[in-house]
């Protein structure tokens, strides 16, 4: 199997992203910076897309339901909080305070 081709690119980057992704190189995490990045690039992407399908899906269900309002989506919010599920030795201490 031939390896996908790599495009140079020169980009700016905060100092400590590259001290941790060196960091992962050194650590073995990573094989190289660029591999790092790289990987970093394609979280990215994973996560844009997902906001996309997201917004596409909000966007049909409202236009066949009508705009999701204010109230429904406080409701959601008592509902899923009444609803949680806790784990943790710190978070059943706030279940208890909150129950």
């Amino acid at each position: 199997m031939r390896k996908a081709q790599k495009e140079r690119l020169t980009v700016t980057v905060d100092p400590a992203f590259v001290r941790v992704g060196n960091e992962a190189v050194a650590s073995g995490r990573a094989t190289s910076l660029s591999a790092w990045v790289n990987a970093a690039l394609a979280e990215r992407v994973k996560e844009e897309r997902r906001l996309v399908a997201m917004d596409e899906a909000i966007a049909a269900y409202e236009a066949k339901h009508g705009k999701i309002t204010d109230e429904e989506l406080e409701e959601q919010r008592r509902h899923d909080r009444k609803n949680r599920i806790v784990i943790g030795a710190r978070s059943k201490n706030k279940r208890r305070r909150a129950a």
